[in-house]
This record gives C-alpha cells, sequence and structure tokens, in this order.
C-alpha cells in the first residue's frame, strides 16, 4: 500500500482545517490500515503523511517517531476492548454468565481477522524491530491481562471461584481461548474465526475451566 507515494494522491484544493486530535485521529487510521497491508518496516513516516494529506513536519510534531504511532494504533484497538468490558455490569451477572461475556469479547479482540493481522504483523517485525514488541506488550497483553485477572481476582474474593492465584487462573483461561485458533491462522493461514464461533469457544472454555473451580450451588 505505502510502498509508492504517486498512487495516493493528496487533495487537491485547500484543506479543511482540522483540530490537532483530528488530525492524529486521522493519522492513526491511514497508519493502521499501512501497518496490516505493507507492514511496519515499509510504513515511511514520510509516506504516512503524504497519504494523510499532511506535512512530515506535522506528523512528526504529533507523533515523535513510528514506534509512537504504532503505540497509538495498538491503543485505539484495545480501547475498544475496555469499552465493550464493563466491570460494573459483569459484577451483575452470574459467574459463568460473566466470564462468558469476557472471554467472548477477548476472543473478539484477539482472534478476529483484524487482531489476526496485527499478530502477524508483531511476529514478523518483531525481531528487527523490537520496539514493535514492547508496544503491542505494553499497550495490548498487559491492560487486557489486568481486566481479566481484576474479575477473576473479585469473583475469588467473594468465593465464588476456587483459584489460586487470578495471574495464573487467567494465563490458562486466555490459552484455552486463544492459543489454538491464533497459531492456526498465524501458522496455518486458516481463516479467523467468526463472531459465532468465537461465542461457542469462550461459552466451551468457561464450562472446562469451571469444572472443579466453580462453589456455586
Amino acid at each position: 500500500m505505502f510502498q509508492n507515494k504517486s498512487d495516493h494522491p493528496r487533495h487537491r484544493g485547500r484543506p479543511r482545517s482540522r483540530s490537532d486530535k483530528e488530525t492524529r485521529d486521522h493519522i492513526v487510521s491511514v497508519a493502521d490500515e499501512g501497518f496490516r497491508s505493507s507492514g511496519y518496516a515499509n510504513s515511511a513516516m514520510s509516506t504516512i503523511a503524504h497519504v494523510s494529506g499532511i506535512s512530515t513536519k506535522t506528523i512528526y510534531r504529533l507523533f515523535p517517531g513510528k514506534a509512537e504511532l504504532l503505540a497509538e494504533v495498538i491503543s485505539r484497538q484495545i480501547h475498544r476492548f475496555l469499552m465493550e468490558i464493563d466491570l460494573a455490569t459483569l459484577r451483575d451477572l452470574d459467574l459463568r454468565e460473566g466470564l462468558t461475556r469476557l472471554m467472548t469479547t477477548y476472543g473478539i479482540l484477539t482472534l478476529s481477522e483484524d487482531a489476526v493481522r496485527m499478530a502477524k504483523l508483531v511476529v514478523a517485525e518483531s525481531a528487527r524491530f523490537p520496539e514493535v514488541s514492547a508496544a503491542f506488550y505494553d499497550r495490548a497483553i498487559v491492560p487486557t491481562n489486568k481486566i481479566i485477572e481484576c474479575w477473576l481476582g473479585e469473583r475469588m474474593e467473594t468465593g465464588e471461584l476456587s483459584i489460586d492465584s487470578p495471574v495464573e487462573a487467567s494465563g490458562i483461561l486466555r490459552g484455552m481461548m486463544i492459543m489454538e485458533p491464533q497459531r492456526a491462522s498465524l501458522l496455518l493461514k486458516q481463516r479467523a474465526m467468526t463472531p459465532d464461533e468465537i461465542r461457542r469457544r469462550a461459552s466451551e472454555c468457561v464450562d472446562c475451566f469451571l469444572c472443579g473451580r466453580s462453589n456455586a450451588q
């Protein structure tokens, strides 16, 4: 996508004046598409600026470097996940329903077509660009893990769950939910799971996980 600037002519005429926030949002959208289609290495800041219809000076004023821009792309994706997870609402659900909803949302975040494309980018680029894996770990893995660990910890404290560690339990659940499908998508190039398939898998994983761990009567 980004290998030839001439393929992406700027908008002709006087550009509409944007606020910095609007400009940042537009840059992030362009960069997201470019990173996924062309990879991190082939998506130069100057080309992202060109496709965005702004100057190189402006893009560097808003984003110090490409690593920071990638981190923002990942953060926007995770923000959508966090918006879907309302811990207050989950507290009102019974154990199985709440955990199934949590795992379904996590599955959509990690197993959807867009998520698989981002995972492929991270795997492909991390060896040459350690900042890629660092951004993904800090902006994606850490916050999502904390959400799941927090929910499990609350249910452990109420006595509904019989687990020794929310951190370990979260790792078990996440592994059950995404490891095989994600590996199949990344290595075997199988298609990404549909939302219905993700929901079914979440339900099955929760049933397996709760076997022997639920104290519900």
